[in-house]
């Protein structure tokens, strides 16, 4: 099993080492449980949106994917927690606020 480090904020430091398995892992201790289709759609959106060139407003996520307007709060408690489980980096000062 990978060790996975994270930052003080909670984010993992190393998201090229990231898998599915750190995502079940960093979910069952965020209090989120067991990721389901919705979830998964979720975390590879955002890592898709991430790796071509930051992050996405939490209203744009939910609508690309005809999900309720409230589809992060409900499925994961909050875009920093999605934000974690999708295994991308500390998106800094401001954005953490946001999230």
């Amino acid at each position: 099993m990978e060790t996975m480090v994270f930052d003080k904020d909670g984010f993992l430091t190393s998201p090229e080492s990231w898998n599915e398995d750190m995502a079940r892992r960093i979910a069952t201790e965020n209090g989120v449980g067991e990721l389901g289709d919705e979830h998964w759609e979720i975390i590879r959106f955002l890592r898709k949106h991430y790796l071509e060139g930051g992050l996405p407003a939490v209203s744009h996520v939910c609508r690309v994917h005809h999900f309720d307007h409230y589809c992060i709060p409900d499925l994961f408690q909050s875009m920093k927690v999605a934000w974690r489980i999708a295994g991308l980096p500390n998106p800094g000062e401001e954005a953490n606020a946001y999230m």
